[in-house]
This record gives structure tokens, C-alpha cells and sequence, in this order.
């Protein structure tokens, strides 16, 4: 066999296995998911719905256990997978809150940006400022929580002066100790949390407001563009919609975790109702990254000559203008 056969004979083996991958057809679906997930919001809410997936899964493992410990199949009533579970969705919980450690950057820059590009009402503006600055306060203590939770800094600090802090003068630290408890941080950030999610649903009641007003100015319009806003229409009802679920199920989870006794007596309550939040969250952000469908050159209206919507900067979707608020804090 020739050199040049023996060379061949190996490129076309190269390509049947290290070239493989060229067999394999491209997917829109993957695209997608690479590009959602490659968003802090989209790795969030992917991690969400599997943390409370797992947790909700424990229970029917350990009756499981239990029943067929009764029938004899077991030694133990007790589920070593459900033990799993449990240890693998507390490190999901907790890497979700350690990556919002830079959560204060994106809430500056969208305090920034309602002021520079303000809501269509005032109304509007006032609750997402006050959203804003809720949050302002909910993420330092969120971090101090997580860092005071995991030893990290110490629960009790020395007091020091500000003349302590010349050396010049010669003053030494005062006695006095500050104490950090963990569960009072947590219990505050979550009520500052409380405080947005009901600001957000006075915020989708002026969003139906609008919506309902662009409804009915577009239903007497009949063109072209008219046909294009109807569908924008539908897709706005249907973030509208979305949110709607989203915060209902976010507000049992933040109140349980502002009470310090609580709101359920089970954790089953908070891991449905954030499967639900989680959901929903995910419905959206996959939607709002879809790649738009461009249609023909011959089928596209003319919008050339068309005013902007008096209501196009109104937003529906928060995992767009804010980071993802809806994480119950666990670990108390």
C-alpha cells in the first residue's frame, strides 16, 4: 500500500471518530439554551427550578423508604438518595446566593437608567424607585447574612472609634462589641425583598393600565401596523401574564422568610411555590432571548413612516431590568 493510501486510509478514520460531531445535525434548541444559560438570569432560574425539584422530590423518596420498610424490602426507613438530594440542592442554594454577590451593580445601573429614560407615568416611576432602593438595602444585608452564616466574618466585632483609627492621637478600640446574628440579617433582607415583590404588583396594575389603553386604541386602528401591534399586544398580555405567576408565587416565599416563626410549618409549601416562580421565570427569560423571526423582504410592512408606541418603553419583564430577586433565603 502506497503512502499516500496509508494517508488517506488514517484522514478518513481521523473523521469517522475525533470528526464525529460533523454527523451530528446543528440544533436551534441548543443554541438557544447555550445562550440563555450563558445569562446570569437564565443560569439562576435554570439552578431554581432544579433546587426545588429536588427538594420536593426528598419527601416522596423518605415515604417511599418508609413504606417498604414496612413491607420488609428495607433494613432502614430511611432514603440515603433523598440524603443526596437534600445535600446537593443546599449547595445549589448556596452558590445561587454567593453569584449574587454583585447584585448591587445591576440595580445602580438600572436606578440610573429609570432616570435617564423614565417610566411612561409618574406613578410608574415612584413604585420602581422605590423597588430600586428596596434593594439597595435587601442585598448588603443578603451578603453580610451569607458571610456572617459561613464564618467568614465573625458574629461579633469590636467597636472602634473614629479617633481609633488615628494613630496619631494614641486611642485604643472601645470595648464595645457589635453583634451579627445571621437569622435577624436574613429575616431583614427578606422583608426589604417583601417590599418589592408588593411594589411589584402595584407596578403590574399600572402595566395593565397601559396595556388595557394601548388595547383599545389599537382595536380602532385597521392597517398594516395595526395587524404588527396587535401581536406585539399578545406578547406583552403574555409577560404581563408571567409576572403575574411569578410574584405569586415569590410572595408566600418572601413573607415566610421575613416572620421569624414563619409562614409554613412545611417546607414543601416553599419549594411548590418556588418550582412555580421558577417556572414561570424560566417561560419568560426563554422567551425574551428567543432570536427574532425575521419575515420575507416581501411580506415586511412598511414601518418606516411609523411613530413609536407611547407606551414601548414600559417593561414587563423584570429579569430584564433587574437581577433575579426570586431566591428564598435559605439556611436560617
Amino acid at each position: 500500500m502506497s503512502r499516500s493510501s496509508k494517508s488517506l486510509t488514517l484522514s478518513r478514520i481521523e473523521d469517522l471518530t475525533l470528526g464525529s460531531f460533523a454527523f451530528v445535525p446543528t440544533s436551534e434548541t441548543v443554541d438557544h439554551l447555550v445562550r440563555y444559560l450563558s445569562t446570569w438570569s437564565g443560569s439562576d432560574k435554570f439552578f431554581m427550578i432544579i433546587q426545588h425539584t429536588l427538594k420536593l422530590l426528598v419527601p416522596f423518596l423518605h415515604f417511599r423508604a418508609r413504606m417498604q420498610h414496612r413491607a420488609g424490602l428495607r433494613k432502614e426507613p430511611i432514603s440515603s438518595a433523598a440524603e443526596s438530594l437534600v445535600k446537593f440542592s443546599n449547595i445549589i442554594s448556596d452558590a445561587r446566593m454567593f453569584f449574587r454577590i454583585w447584585g448591587l451593580l445591576p440595580i445602580i445601573q438600572w436606578l440610573t437608567s429609570i432616570e435617564r429614560k423614565q417610566p411612561p407615568t409618574r406613578r410608574i416611576l415612584t413604585i420602581e424607585r422605590l423597588q430600586g432602593w428596596s434593594m439597595l438595602a435587601y442585598y448588603p444585608l443578603e451578603h453580610l447574612y451569607y458571610l456572617v452564616a459561613h464564618s467568614i466574618v465573625p458574629s461579633k466585632l469590636s467597636a472602634v472609634s473614629l479617633l481609633s483609627l488615628l494613630p496619631s492621637l494614641g486611642s485604643k478600640p472601645g470595648d464595645k462589641s457589635i453583634t451579627l446574628d445571621a437569622k435577624s440579617l436574613g429575616m431583614w433582607s427578606c422583608r426589604f425583598w417583601s417590599l418589592y415583590v408588593a411594589l411589584q404588583f402595584a407596578h403590574l396594575l399600572e402595566d395593565r393600565k397601559l396595556l388595557k389603553t394601548r388595547e383599545r386604541t389599537v382595536s380602532k386602528t385597521k392597517s398594516v401596523v395595526a395587524e404588527s401591534e396587535k401581536e406585539e399586544l399578545k406578547k406583552r398580555w403574555d409577560s404581563f401574564w408571567s409576572e403575574v405567576i411569578v410574584n405569586l408565587g415569590n410572595l408566600p416565599t418572601a413573607i415566610h422568610w421575613s416572620l421569624e416563626r414563619g409562614l409554613f410549618a412545611s417546607d414543601i409549601w416553599l419549594d411548590a411555590f418556588g418550582l412555580v416562580a421558577g417556572l414561570a421565570s424560566w417561560r419568560s427569560g426563554w422567551k425574551a432571548t428567543a432570536l427574532p423571526i425575521v419575515p420575507p423582504a416581501s411580506e415586511a410592512p412598511d414601518l418606516s413612516s411609523t411613530e413609536p408606541s407611547a407606551h414601548s418603553s414600559m417593561t414587563l419583564d423584570p429579569d430584564i431590568v433587574a437581577p433575579p430577586l426570586n431566591d428564598s433565603v435559605t439556611g436560617y
